[in-house]
């Protein structure tokens, strides 16, 4: 099951779409247009926002959330129709693109089609009414799993989506809808088709540690893992904010990270990313640009697989609303040359059937993937330093991947790059003098 994807899918690199900010008229044909643009970048799967009609009872904003879902079953009539979506998922698979919808299975919509028909599958106070258990959440409302014939629903409901032409889940909050859900889900949806990503939006350790206070289910990453082929990297994510503003905090999460690779199952991987529809921009959280890209390409060449948010290629700096028309302001694709390269990267030999490994965190972070025949050797400025930097690396020119401008090693010593370098080598590279140890290991 999820075990035999380690190697297929950590390499691969995703692209999220906003359906109603993407384009000019916020469309399914806007999205069709754009798509050889977004193949070209080295992207293999293009995960939508959820494409469903929108709540509006107890709505956000002016229009409401899309993850205040109406109906699991169609699609929000302002991006278009059923079959106008499986045309643009018969133009992905034309591409070579996979497409992922938002599974959206933890809660819907005060107004949704289900509240109205099974009242009885959902959350409901001392009065019977339908609730939420996480307050701040208040556009939705959370369904129950003691019901069968709920089960039944959502799975004929996934069933429906991958006749339809899609290929992937990126499932809401995971964590929080019973893993035996998911393993059912999966192994129904595997008969009708069995090469489906499952992507799992797993949680903040602190947000499984308050449900797991109030008498909530809530599952960590390693148990979300029997069900699902990839993860968010939230475990981590508080110490990495942390770490891109602060540089004394970056061995620190260095550090976690290589605790993180031992303390899951053997076939887990994680999603890296530096910005998604919930987090900041990059380009906004870093202190400068150079910084930002040293970020951008560090998570890239981390293992894992890599995730793309539309208007990143053009530095955007405002994370657009959900709840209101809030379009990408997409001006001259300054990043995409950049991410192409970092994309093309994670297809190289030795990403693919290499092996990953952190040699420093300071002055600035190194890390080698290496197979028997060759590797690939990046440094990441992310901390903002200028200085000389020991290297495993033998003396000699280079030259940069990302840039394609010489590199200098001489006496074993390099300068720090003013963002990233990534540097392709001959052999294998004894990192053990170079390695710094881990406090967590």
């Amino acid at each position: 099951m999820a075990q035999n994807s380690h190697k297929t899918y950590r390499n691969l690199v995703l692209y999220e779409i906003y359906v109603r900010n993407h384009g000019r008229s916020g469309t399914f044909a806007d999205v069709t247009a754009d798509l050889p643009r977004i193949r070209s970048m080295g992207v293999d799967v293009v995960w939508f926002m959820p494409i469903h009609p929108i709540g509006q009872l107890n709505k956000k904003g002016s229009l409401g959330c899309p993850y205040s879902i109406r109906d699991y079953r169609d699609v929000n009539p302002e991006y278009g129709t059923k079959e106008e979506f499986r045309l643009l998922c018969q133009y992905a698979h034309a591409l070579g693109l996979k497409a992922m919808i938002d599974v959206v299975y933890n809660h819907t919509a005060h107004d949704s089609v289900l509240v109205q028909e099974h009242p009885e599958w959902f959350h409901q106070d001392e009065n019977g009414r339908p609730v939420t258990t996480v307050p701040e959440w208040s556009d939705v409302i959370d369904l129950r799993y003691d019901d069968p014939a709920l089960w039944d629903y959502l799975i004929a409901s996934l069933k429906g989506w991958v006749e339809l032409g899609v290929d992937g889940f990126r499932c809401d909050v995971a964590s929080i809808v019973p893993l035996d859900f998911w393993l059912r889900a999966r192994q129904e949806v595997a008969a009708l088709k069995p090469d489906v990503i499952w992507l799992a939006e797993s949680v903040h350790t602190s947000f499984v540690i308050d449900r797991r206070r109030r008498s909530l289910m809530a599952q960590s990453d390693g148990e979300i893992h029997q069900a699902f082929d990839l993860s968010y990297d939230y475990d981590l994510w508080p110490t990495w904010v942390t770490a891109v503003t602060d540089p004394t905090a970056v061995p620190t999460y260095v550090s976690l990270l290589q605790f993180q690779a031992g303390i899951y199952p053997a076939h887990t991987i994680k999603m890296r990313c530096v910005e998604n529809h919930d987090q900041p921009r990059i380009m906004r959280q870093a202190p400068s640009r150079a910084q930002a890209l040293a970020w951008t390409a560090f998570q890239a060449f981390n293992e894992g697989a890599f995730l793309i948010y539309a208007g990143q290629e053009s530095e955007n700096t405002h994370t657009p609303n959900l709840f209101d028309v809030d379009k990408i302001i997409w001006r001259d694709y300054a990043l995409q040359s950049f991410l192409t390269r970092l994309c093309q990267l994670k297809k190289e030999p030795a990403q693919v059937e290499g092996q990953f490994e952190i040699v420093t965190a300071a002055p600035a972070i190194s890390a080698v993937w290496q197979n028997e025949q060759d590797g690939l050797y990046g440094v990441f400025n992310v901390g903002g330093v200028e200085e000389v930097m020991a290297t495993p690396l033998p003396d000699g020119r280079y030259t940069d991947l990302l840039s394609d401008r010489a590199i200098e090693v001489r006496d074993g010593e390099m300068m720090t790059p003013e963002t990233a370098v990534i540097l392709r080598y001959n052999g294998r590279l004894n990192t053990d003098t170079h390695r710094q140890p881990s406090r967590f290991l």
